[in-house]
Formats: C-alpha cells, structure tokens, sequence
C-alpha cells in the first residue's frame, strides 16, 4: 500500500513538478493550494506525510502545522522554504516539523526527505505499538502473580475493558457445580451486572469450544454508552474456568480483540494458581489423623467469626479414660478410634459448623450463629451419640467411650478468643472432675484448668 502524502503549494508549478516526482517514486499525492484547503482534505483522510509550503495565502504553513499536529499528532510534517525565508523554517522544526527543504528542491532531496519521513513515522508507529505491548505484558505479569481475589478480579476486569474499549464488565466463574456465579464487576453495580449474566447464560455453554462470542441482550441490560457485548472464555491448560463479558460502544479492531483475549488467558492462570494455592492453604489447616480442622484454622475463624458480631458457641470436648484404650488395644487402634470418634461429630452438626482436633484426645466444635441454648442441645445430643456409639466394632473387643463437654458462647460469656476458649476449657474439666461423660456451661466462677 502506497503512503500518503499531502502537497502544499500555493504555486500550481511548484504542485504540479513535486506531485509528479512523488507519484514517480510510488507514493500517493494529494495536492492543495492553501492551509484552509489542506485543512479541509485532513479531515477527510490520513497521510503519512504533509509537505508544506511556509508561505501560504490566507495562513501560514506554521498556521498549518499546528492545526495539523492537532488532528493527528503522529503526522510528519516537511516544510519547503525560499533561500531567503530560512527563519521561519527553523520556526517550523521547533514547533514539530520533522524537516525542512529549500527550494528549488530537487527530485532526489524531496524523495530522501519524505522517504526519511516515512521510515520516522513507522519508527514511531512501532514503539508505540513496543510500550503498548510491553504495558500488555506487565500488566498480565501482575494478573499471573496476584494471589488476593479482591485485587485480582477488579485489575483483569478493568485491564479486558481497557483492551476492549468497554464501558463495562463483569467476570462469571463456572463453579465445580456447573453453574455461573458473578465474581465481580467493573464499571457495573452488582444489580446491573446480575441482570447481563442473566441475559448472558444461554450463550454461556460451550465458550471455550466456541471462543469469543457476540452477546445479543435485552434492552433492560445494556448500560448507559453500551450497544454491543463480547464474551470472551476464561480458561488455562484447556479447562475452561469462567467467562469475561465486555460491554461496549463499538466492536474493537482484531488487535485490540487479540490483546484482550491474551489478558484473558492471564486471568485464567491467575484462577487457577490461586484455587492451587486454596487447595495447599486448605491442606495446612487439616489434622493429619482426623481429616478434621487444626488448631490453626481455629484461630481463623474465632478472629472471623467475633469481628463478623453474630453470636456462637464453643464446645470443648474430651474423651473420657481415653489412655485406658490406648493401654489395653494398643496406640494403632487409640488411632482409629480418634477417627471414628470425628465421623461421630460430623454426623452430630451442620455443614457450616466447624470441627476441629485441639490436639490429642480434644475436640472443638464451632456452632456457627447458635447460642448458648441451643447450643446445649447439641453438645447434650453429642454426648448422648458418643455413649450409645460402639466404637472399633471391627475389632475384637469393641469399644464404648464417653465424652465430657465444656460450653461457652459469644458474646454471653466471653468476648474475646483467649477468652471464650478458656472458659470452655475450664466447663469441660468441671465435668472431668465430677461425673464425667456430661455437659457443663461455662461459668465466671469455675477454677483454672488442671492437668489430667
């Protein structure tokens, strides 16, 4: 494809003569007389190359320059100047012109000036399009390395707009459940964007065979300065993991397209790092033996649950004459025991309540939003399950065990962490001193924790 370039002569010679030398060389010329007339053809099209007289009728080529470098700033401008008229060349150079030519100009020094003009602007075209790729390439260098969804989902959102021109997005994951669950949004409230994932989730199936998909939604979803919406997969090492929706004036260029496809693929490997990483952290607040939470994972959730307000209780749970099984079955079956005594647990509370091993024959149980009333009945119907359970019953000599349970709840008894675990500690070893296999609240008034 030849380059334009646009001639400035007041003289329809001068025109006439550099307008044939350039068409020779293979660029394709369009001639003015003056600045209003250029000015008129600049805005109809784009040019490589305006080369300009300096004087002109009506307004400079200085006049022209600047209202020129104003439509397209990356337009290489040449000024041709008489012998005597040099200064305002110079003027020229200083305010953007890339060269200047003094006539009479000859076939060869006005080629080389406009050639050398060419070869700048492509110079220039192919860094921009360097740092634009370099700011791609960073930016996707921090999706891969952000492990905190809460800066990760926000970034690649506004990065995939930002590609896309968009005035909006939103990103959907696909949950292990096969359902499509909005994990955030950009430049949309969360109503707004519900409303497109909505109107997007037939065309949602199949996206990664499919690759980039137009969305056709109903009036009600477009928001204000959108007509058009993409949906671009969300997917690493073939598995696809969600879908970025883009919603947008125009439908953008395949560069702007590619690039937010690679941003995409990013995203997907940032996903997938971080549910690895959810998997390792999941792994590090486990018990070994029990499969149950670890002491840990206990200190997460009291922090979470007591900033979070709502009330719940803690029960302290021992076993009673535990060592007398380890004695006379051995530490192998003392083991086993300890597992089934956690599927015992599990069987005795919700999904949403927390379970964990505090360490040798102890257990902790959260009881997620439930007070201390409620939350005597179901430490009473955790006992009432350990004693009528036959423990081991594979073995020869099945086993019964007993449990003794210390009770405390938030914000009734304790207010702080240290707190509520003492008190449910203390409950606990009040029934260790009695009767054992038996429940106690927690009281103000109950001694230290002793050892067993």
């Amino acid at each position: 494809m030849a380059h334009a370039v646009l001639l400035v002569d007041d003289e329809r010679f001068a025109r006439t003569v550099y307008s044939d030398y350039l068409r020779a060389a293979g660029y394709d010329v369009e001639v003015a007389a003056d600045a209003e007339a250029a000015l008129g053809i600049l805005t109809q099209r784009r040019f490589d190359v305006l080369l300009t007289d300096v004087i002109l009728p009506g307004s400079s080529g200085l006049d022209l320059l600047s209202a020129a470098k104003q439509l397209d700033p990356n337009l290489e401008v040449v000024v041709i100047t008489a012998l005597d008229k040099v200064d305002p060349a110079v003027r020229a150079m200083k305010s953007g012109a890339s060269d200047y030519l003094v006539k009479p100009v000859t076939p060869e020094a006005l080629q080389h000036a406009v050639q050398r003009s060419v070869s700048t602007r492509a110079l220039l075209a192919e860094n921009m399009a360097l740092r634009a790729h370099l700011k791609l390439f960073e930016t996707c260098q921090r999706l891969a390395a952000t492990l905190d969804r809460d800066r990760l989902v926000p970034m690649a959102l506004a990065a995939v707009g930002g590609e896309c021109c968009g005035a909006a997005s939103l990103l959907a994951e696909l949950s292990t459940d096969g359902t499509w669950v909005l994990s955030g949004a950009h430049g949309l409230e969360y109503q707004q964007a519900a409303t497109v994932l909505a109107a997007a989730r037939d065309a949602l199936p199949g996206l990664g065979e499919r690759g980039v998909a137009t969305l056709a939604l109903p009036a009600a979803a477009w928001p204000d300065g959108a007509s058009h919406a993409l949906c671009l997969p969300v997917a690493e090492e073939g598995a696809l993991l969600g879908a970025a929706v883009v919603l947008i004036k125009e439908p953008p260029g395949p560069d702007r397209l590619q690039s937010a496809t690679f941003v995409c693929r990013h995203l997907g490997l940032a996903l997938r790092n971080l549910g690895r990483l959810k998997q390792v952290e999941h792994l590090a607040y486990l018990d070994d033996l029990t499969h149950l939470y670890n002491t840990r994972y206990l200190d997460v959730v009291l922090e979470r649950e007591l900033g979070g307000g709502r009330p719940f209780t803690l029960l302290f749970m021992d076993l009673d004459h535990f060592k007398a099984v380890n004695d006379q079955h051995g530490h192998l079956s003392g083991s086993r025991l300890l597992v089934e005594v956690a599927r015992v647990l599990r069987s005795c509370v919700r999904d949403e309540d927390v379970l964990v091993r505090y360490g040798g024959d102890e257990y902790v149980m959260l009881l997620v939003g439930i007070d201390s009333g409620g939350g005597l009945k179901v430490a009473e119907r955790i006992r009432r399950a350990m004693e009528d359970h036959r423990f081991l019953s594979r073995e020869a000599s099945p086993v019964r065990i007993t449990a003794s349970i210390g009770l405390a709840a938030f914000p009734e008894h304790a207010g702080t962490k240290a707190e509520i675990i003492d008190l449910a500690d203390r409950a606990m070893y009040r029934g260790k001193r009695t009767t054992r296999n038996v429940v106690y609240m927690a009281s103000k008034d109950l001694p230290p924790a002793r050892e067993r």
